[in-house]
Formats: structure tokens, sequence, C-alpha cells
């Protein structure tokens, strides 16, 4: 039974989309359905910079289809907001009064800044980067935001976006060099007239909206990258640039076919990346960062959690999101590994070389470990692998996420050398190492509640002459099932950390 269910409607210039949140009764929440449409509205302003009343009727139809939907799966709120190109048409309480009348839904036309503040917000919490620039290039209007140590210090929209510039220098989806250097002297110009932006160089330029998740998703199917993300991606400025270039000689209908663009926006891809390379020149960024949320998101957070939108600790929130959407896996026995694994791991984090990092990379791993077996027990380590790196996991980069990955459905050295060589662009020999490392812990804190009882109230660990001898000073029963399976793996747990593992019962003491 659900709680609670959330619509998001974003009428922006570029496209109208939906969002649907839900809440389950388990306190986790995810999205259950969505829905895009094109809409290109800054391209159908009139002469007088207004909409016409058949495109207003187009928008209308739209915004009713997503009510359907939304009664479909019983939403309790929709909060629908307008952007740029109806906050810039000369009509727009004309817009807003016959979108409201018609749809009964009320309409909030956001300013520039507040369209910065969520989308940092959907950002913020979303990522684990401290300082940057953040970049919102849409339709018909780019936002461009400052952030020091995780809050927003200033924020500008300007008032050109992709759509507006293709309409204004493109002919025929082609940008000529001359109408290139036109379109970046505009820019620049509006650069120049927010000095602030100038004075943070040597700072990410972090991307959320269309134009940037293209430019990752075509990155990555050309340098033929192993993993299907695009957030948190990290990019270049020269390997921008090269695509960029490769992009701007293409004629349209070779365009079409570049892996990774979506056919709506083959025509707006070179303004929009030609706004987004002049901006991150003017304002002398050390690289690009992905963000695959947003807007949406950030309205999502505001309306979901109006006292406190921003998270404090991105990444656990995360897992134990995860976690609780799978709540088939046995919440009492994951807690007790989760216990045991970190009284472990800080017992033995001087014998690894990554000490600081595998304590996080096991309290999430032992937290996850059991989530696969909702689809199929049996083989629950390969569902538990597949469910991690493909549910994001924020504030981890795609190396840290495949790490936990592979420590939470460890099976054997070999096989986790077998799954990382398809990522070996992302993994080296030492993650690989700290990886079987972590696993065999996480097998042996898993193997010390196989009863899945919680038979041990208390243990004590201490490591000595070749041994990690283990204490149960609490225990219910006679340990029988934990003695056997610690017993099993104490082979391949010496060879790993050079320390056979022996388990007390209280009457061994």
């Amino acid at each position: 039974m659900t709680e609670q269910r959330i619509g998001i409607i974003d009428i922006g210039s570029n496209s109208i989309r939906l969002v649907v949140y839900e809440r389950t009764s388990g306190g986790a929440h995810r999205v259950i359905d969505g829905s895009k449409r094109a809409a290109r509205l800054s391209e159908h302003l009139d002469e007088n910079g207004a909409l016409p009343d058949e495109v207003i009727q187009q928008i209308v139809d739209m915004i009713n289809h997503f009510r359907l939907i939304c009664a479909h799966h019983k939403t309790g709120l929709i909060r629908a907001v307008a952007t740029a190109a109806i906050r810039n048409s000369a009509n727009r309480s004309h817009v807003l009064e016959r979108i409201e009348s018609e749809t009964g839904l009320a309409i909030e036309l956001i300013s520039g800044e507040e369209e910065a503040g969520y989308g940092f917000l959907g950002m913020i919490n979303s990522m684990s980067v401290t300082d940057g620039l953040l970049i919102d290039i849409g339709g018909g209007s780019t936002e461009v935001s400052l952030f020091r140590n995780r809050s927003l210090v200033e924020a500008v929209s300007f008032p050109f976006g992709c759509v507006s510039l293709t309409r204004q220098f493109s002919k025929g989806g082609m940008l000529s060099d001359q109408a290139l250097k036109e379109l970046e002297q505009l820019v620049e110009q509006a650069v120049q007239r927010q000095p602030w932006l100038k004075q943070s160089p040597g700072l990410p330029l972090v991307g959320v909206g269309g134009t940037v998740r293209a430019l990752g998703k075509m990155h990555q199917a050309y340098v033929k990258y192993p993993f299907e993300s695009t957030h948190n991606y990290p990019l270049t400025g020269e390997a921008a640039g090269e695509l960029f270039e490769l992009l701007r000689k293409l004629p349209i209908g070779k365009r079409k076919n570049f892996p990774g663009l979506s056919k709506d926006r083959v025509d707006i891809i070179v303004p929009g990346l030609a706004i987004l390379r002049t901006i991150f020149r003017a304002v002398g960024a050390s690289h690009y960062l992905i963000c695959g949320t947003g807007l949406r998101d950030g309205l999502f957070y505001a309306t979901r959690f109006p006292d406190r939108p921003r998270l404090d600790d991105i990444t656990m929130y995360s897992v134990n999101n995860l976690a609780a959407l799978h709540p088939e896996a046995p919440m009492q026995h994951t807690a007790q590994v989760n216990r045991i694994v970190l009284q472990l791991t800080g017992l033995l984090k001087a014998r690894l070389s990554d000490g600081d990092n595998a304590m996080l990379f096991i309290d999430i791993a032992s937290t996850l470990h059991r989530i696969g077996a909702g689809i199929d027990y049996y083989d629950y380590k390969r569902h538990t692998f597949y469910l991690i790196i493909n549910s994001r996991l924020n504030g981890l980069s795609h190396r840290e996420l495949l790490i936990c990955a592979l420590i939470a459905s460890y099976k054997s050295k070999n096989r986790t050398k077998q799954i990382a060589a398809y990522y070996r662009p992302l993994l080296s020999e030492e993650d690989i190492a700290l990886v079987c490392k972590l696993g065999t812990l996480l097998q042996l804190a898993i193997a010390l509640d196989r009863s899945e009882t919680q038979a041990i109230g208390k243990l004590e660990a201490t490591e000595s002459d070749g041994k990690l001898h283990l204490r149960a000073v609490r225990a219910s029963g006679a340990l029988g099932v934990e003695h056997k399976e610690v017993d099993s793996i104490s082979d391949d747990f010496k060879k790993l950390w050079g320390l056979t593992p022996i388990l007390y019962s209280p009457e061994q003491r």
C-alpha cells in the first residue's frame, strides 16, 4: 500500500515532461512513471514574441494527457511548473490562464533564479561534489550557478538556450564558422556582465539537462565506455571539443545516426554544445561532470521534504532507499552481517591499501548484499550485482559503484576477475585485490550468522599468530551452523588475508 504519490510536470522550452514519484509503505522513494513530449515552444513564438493559440492548445492537450496518467496512479499531489518559454512569451498571462482553466491545474511560473535553485537541489542531492559551477542549458534559457561547500552562492539565468539559438544562428541544422563566432560572442558578452563567473577558475562545470546528458551518451558510445550510466560521468574539455567539431561537420542526415544522440535533438545539439563550450572556456573550468538529475528532482525534494530538502548524507540515503525497495531481504540478518563486518574491517583496516574507503564500501555492500534474493534466491548474487550497478547510488563514482557491487556479490577470486575484465578501464589490479579481500570478509560475516537467527549477541575479534580469533561472548544456542560455515571458508580467507579464522563458542573461552 503506497502512502503518497507526487506528480511533477515541467513545462520546458524544449520538452514537456511528467515524472510520478511514489513513497512505498517501507518508506522508500522511487519513480513509477514518466512521460516526455517534444514541445520546442521557443521555436513557435510569433513575430510579437507570443505563443499562438494552436500551440497553447497543444500544451493543454499534453497536460491533460499527463493528468490522466496521474489519475491512473491515484497521484495525491501534482505540481506543475513553467520555465523560460512561457516566462519569455509576450502573452504569458493569457497562456497561463488558458492552461489553468482547461486543465484545472495551477501552474507555477518560476523565475530563472528559482529554476537554478531547483536544478542545484536536484544535483546536490545526487552528487558528492563540494565546489563547482552548475549549468543547465534549456530550450529558451541557460542557468549558471556557483556553489561552494555544497551551498548555492550565486545564480544567473541567461535568456538564451539551445532552441532559441538554433533558431537565431543555425541554417538547416548546420552552424557555419561565422554563425558559430557570433553565437560565441553573444554568450561571452553575457558572461562578461556577471563578473563572479570569472572569479572561480579551476572548478568542475557540472551539467544538468538534455544537452549535457546527450554529450555524455554520445561520448560513451564514441569511446565504447563499458558502463551505461551517464550520471557522474567526467569529461575533459578536449574530449567535448573533439566531439563538438565532429558533430558540427556532419550533415543533418548523417548526424541522425550518431550513436547516443536522440532524433529530437539532432538539429539543436550543436548550438547547445556551443553554449556549453563557450561558458566552459569563459569560466576557466577544470573539466565537465555530467549529472543525471536536475530541475524535476529538485522540485520533488522541495515538495516531499519542504523543511529540509537538502540531504545530509546522499550516499547512505540512496543505499538505505535501495534496501527499503527490496523488503524481501531479511532485515535483522542484514543488520547483523553489517555490524559484524564493520567490526572486522575496523580491526583489519591496516592490512588494506585503501582503509578509509574500504569502510564505506563494505558498509554499502553488506547493507545491499541480499537485495537480489527477491528475484531468485539461488542466483541472488548475480541479481544483487545487476541491481546495484543499475540503481543510482548517489555520491559514488562509476568505479566505486562497481567495487561495491562486486563486494556485495562476491563468490570467488576467479569470478570477480571475469566480471572485472569487462569493466577493465575502470578497475585497477589494486581495486580487484581490495574487492577480493572485502568480499571474503563479507562472506565471513555472513557465515557468522548463517542460521540467520542473530545467535551471536556480542563478538570479540582479535588477531595473533596467523589466526583471526572470533569469540562469541554472548550467544544463544551452540552455533553449530556458524562453526561449520566458518570452517568451510577458512582456506579461501587465509589465502587472501594470511589469517585463519577460528570461531569460539562462549563455553570455549
